[in-house]
């Protein structure tokens, strides 16, 4: 990786941290550009890394600016990302490659978050929801890239467990088939991204940071490939009824259908309309979500960190 140093940028923040073996926390920047409107999206994105920092880590939003896989944006870089939304490139793993050779901008996935957070050599990161299986992906194949970056990229990542749009039970077959643990922050049953019940089991309960911390060391010490997911349910007040948020999405499902939209398209969409047909609730809901989750990661950075010294 001898000319990484042209594609890879990493704050001197962020540098420190990792040199001195302090916790650190990646975040993507798709939430910002995709995620939600204008200014709601850079505010959100400030006040979680103020979380971070609340619990002790440091924060290290991720994205591609103008050319070079960013490990660590400036409240600058996170307000142009914000402004300029939708017009920057979600960018996937096949879109990494084009982006950085044309000297562009993109909004990093889980998929290229994970990427540029470990050659940074950041082992853990926070998010709202991963990508899946989607429905109908028997007949579609229309299967998130970032199940194979879990099967790959060794990095822990924290979220509320795959989106509601999707098929969790396929998607959890297909982290079984490769290899991904999927682990259950003090709960033994797969959350649902605006619920806290999906109506299936993962893999194992861990009850405290240091119990994913310790798992997730043996896997790095043992070679494993790939890295671990740690699904944390919405906080209570905060979650949605099952039956009422499913049926709000096989509305905005059979909508995204009529239409015929497709491939990296429809999850923003479904996403948007979902927000329009709850009346904002899953917006915020969505919010308090990550708030959740980057909380639990600091706290697992800095468990890892502690067995590391």
């Amino acid at each position: 990786m001898q000319n990484l140093k042209d594609y890879l940028h990493v704050a001197p923040e962020v540098q420190a941290a990792l040199d001195a073996g302090k916790p650190v926390v990646a975040l993507e920047s798709t939430i910002i550009s995709h995620g939600m409107p204008y200014p709601k999206n850079v505010e959100t994105a400030l006040h979680v890394e103020e979380i971070i920092r609340e619990h002790g880590a440091t924060p290290a939003t991720i994205a591609i600016i103008r050319g070079k896989m960013t490990v660590g944006c400036t409240r600058e870089e996170i307000e142009y990302l914000g402004r300029r939304g939708l017009d920057v490139p979600k960018a996937s793993r096949r879109d990494l490659p084009v982006l950085l050779a044309r000297g562009e901008d993109g909004a990093t996935t889980v998929t290229t978050t994970m990427i540029a957070a470990s050659l940074a050599g950041v082992r853990v990161f926070a998010t709202g929801g991963i990508g899946g299986v989607h429905r109908g992906a028997e007949t579609t194949m229309d299967i998130s890239a970032d199940l194979e970056e879990l099967a790959m990229t060794p990095v822990l990542v924290v979220c509320a467990g795959c989106k509601s749009i999707l098929d969790i039970g396929l998607t959890l077959e297909y982290l079984e088939t490769k290899g991904v643990p999927v682990l259950g922050y003090q709960t033994s049953e797969m959350p649902a991204f605006y619920t806290t019940h999906s109506g299936f089991q993962v893999d194992y309960r861990m009850d405290s940071p240091e119990d994913v911390a310790r798992a997730f060391k043996a896997k790095l010490d043992c070679d494993l490939k790939g890295g671990m997911l740690l699904t944390n349910p919405i906080p209570q007040q905060y979650a949605m009824d099952l039956d009422y948020i499913n049926e709000n999405i096989d509305a905005a499902l059979k909508e995204c259908e009529a239409l015929g939209i497709r491939g990296k398209k429809i999850t923003p969409f479904l996403l948007d309309k979902i927000q329009k047909l709850t009346g904002g609730k899953s917006l915020e809901a969505n919010i308090q979500l990550v708030y959740n989750n980057v909380a639990v990661g600091a706290e697992v950075a800095k468990a890892l960190c502690a067995l590391n010294r």
